[in-house]
């Protein structure tokens, strides 16, 4: 039996892009044999694995998980929008979501839970399917929202299959109506924030220092008017407020009518149903969201492989 020297382990590593642990196991289970190591590692699913990891994944999927007054969100990148419609990457994904719904949104607790279904881990169960489906895949974030009593409720934009496409969004409704009620409400405002994508849920809870920064570009457009300051704080003080209707959730007017600000909608459907419904927050997350993404130049790559 050949010595399982870190040489060795270091070969093995780079043959197969499995983690050096992975690789050192490897060894220790094949008598120190680098190709029987190797076929090992890939019948565990780890060969390649590691060689993936620093591609840029920016494709994927997002997933929701709802139930009564509790739903998750969360986001599974990929490299191409194709593994998007591999089977196994959706069934990944949806069961992420359903493990955020167990374990909260922290995503280190989400990676060391057990995977639906098996005895592994999330995180193993992804390393799995990378070496599988041969592309970079990554846990990005999750949130959770829960109200009591109440109903949050979840829209999927794009959907590639039930609860899974490119624009999730959950809304927490706080109320005692009927869930049928809160239920299609929810699913309006949803859809609403799946188009306007707002930056608050109210104007107390927008970020200060983006209404700063606004505040400071409408005061130099206003004094190029030459107008007297008088007229000047008028005219900002429009501005900020038409501002305010562009971002903030409860300020907008409701996509489904084309009239009603949504806080107007959400008052008005509680006067219907007889209960006070109140927005208690939303979360939207959009597939690749701020996730810069590699700029290949095609004709480059093929010149610097030709020599040129």
């Amino acid at each position: 039996m050949a010595e399982v020297t870190a040489a060795l382990v270091k070969d093995l590593r780079a043959k197969t892009g499995a983690g050096m642990m992975d690789c050192k196991k490897a060894l220790a289970e094949n008598g120190g044999d680098i190709e029987q190591a190797i076929d090992w590692l890939r019948k565990k699913g780890l060969s390649a694995a590691a060689k993936k990891a620093d591609r840029v994944a920016a494709e994927g999927l997002v997933a929701v998980a709802a139930e009564g007054g509790k739903a998750a969100v969360v986001e599974v990148n990929s490299e191409t929008d194709f593994v998007a419609r591999n089977p196994a990457f959706q069934s990944f994904v949806a069961n992420v979501a359903k493990v955020a719904m167990g374990v909260g949104a922290d995503m280190d607790a989400i990676a060391a839970a057990t995977y639906p279904g098996s005895e592994k881990s999330v995180k193993d169960e992804l390393t799995n399917l990378i070496a599988t489906i041969g592309e970079n895949m990554s846990l990005r974030r999750a949130a959770v929202l829960e109200v009591q009593p109440g109903v949050v409720a979840s829209y999927m934009h794009s959907a590639a299959a039930p609860g899974l496409g490119r624009i999730g969004v959950l809304v927490a409704l706080e109320s005692e109506a009927p869930a049928e009620v809160l239920e299609a409400l929810g699913k309006q405002i949803a859809m609403h924030i799946a188009a306007t994508n707002p930056a608050s849920l109210d104007v107390s809870s927008l970020d200060q220092s983006l209404i700063a920064r606004e505040r400071d570009v409408l005061t130099e457009q206003a004094r190029a008017s030459g107008k007297p300051d008088n007229i000047i704080e008028k005219m900002i003080e429009g501005r900020i407020r038409k501002f305010y209707e562009e971002v903030v959730l409860l300020e907008q007017v409701f996509i489904i009518d084309g009239e009603t600000k949504v806080g107007k909608a959400v008052e008005a459907a509680a006067k219907a149903a007889g209960k006070p419904i109140k927005v208690m927050g939303f979360v939207r997350f959009g597939l690749g969201d701020g996730i810069e993404k590699e700029q290949s130049d095609f004709a480059a790559e093929v010149a610097a492989q030709a020599g040129r």
